[in-house]
């Protein structure tokens, strides 16, 4: 059984591993190959072949005490970065429940949860101040963005488990369970966009369209047709 202390460094499992992680009564937390007794609440990570980040659980009453403190800061790097406000908050949402101070147990720091490395690389000297972090997190969700063509889905996935493993999965979302789980909890927070479709959950029409920012043209998603021509429509399927 491995236990390892809070803020420890990324653990990483052999192919097809199966370990369990929970927290005992002292608070620590506990990774183990095998399964804890009955009752305890754990989260089954199978199949890993690289370390993949873990993040806080949303808490809803303190997400929504805190959310609105962001607004400003939020619509100003997302306007300036070409993303979406709305992709913004849910990943914050997901990622620390909108808790400027959160760490994850392998490191991932503030909001948007950046790992020291990417930190650094964006020129994040404080990843704990939240305009610091989230305008380093929507530069690398644009970055992601544009690298998948505007496919959302896609720049989640590689945001979670780093873009390397969905290379190695021929561009499509890794098969492991948290990375899964977490497009799927940021897909519960807002529509997401790919290049084939527009899931929401009303069908209504969606247009995609292109806008140039910083001198890069790149995919925008509305429901409002845009005054160009240069657009494309696509009409989400009802769920």
């Amino acid at each position: 059984m491995l236990v390892a202390a809070f803020g420890m460094a990324a653990v990483a499992a052999p192919a097809e591993a199966q370990i369990y992680t929970w927290r005992d009564a002292n608070g620590t937390l506990v990774l183990s190959d095998r399964p804890p007794q009955p009752g305890v609440e754990t989260l089954e990570v199978r199949g890993a072949v690289a370390p993949i980040r873990t993040t806080t659980p949303t808490r809803p009453l303190a997400r929504l005490s805190r959310a609105g403190h962001y607004n400003a800061v939020i619509e100003r790097y997302a306007a300036s970065e070409g993303v979406r406000p709305d992709l913004v908050r849910a990943v914050i949402q997901v990622e620390s429940a909108f808790n400027p101070n959160a760490r994850s147990p392998v490191g991932a720091m503030g909001l948007m949860q950046l790992m020291p490395a990417t930190a650094q690389e964006l020129g994040v000297l404080n990843p704990y101040d939240p305009e610091q972090n989230i305008r380093g997190g929507v530069t690398y969700l644009r970055r992601l963005l544009s690298e998948y063509d505007g496919n959302e889905e896609l720049a989640l996935a590689a945001y979670n488990a780093g873009p390397g493993a969905v290379s190695r999965y021929g561009n499509q979302i890794p098969p492991y369970r948290e990375t899964r789980d977490y497009v799927e909890r940021v897909r519960s927070a807002t529509a997401l966009a790919t290049t084939s479709e527009l899931p929401t959950a009303s069908g209504e029409t969606i247009y995609k369209s292109y806008a140039l920012v910083n001198g890069r043209r790149i995919p925008v998603y509305s429901n409002i047709r845009p005054a160009s021509d240069d657009h494309a429509v696509a009409t989400a399927p009802r769920r």
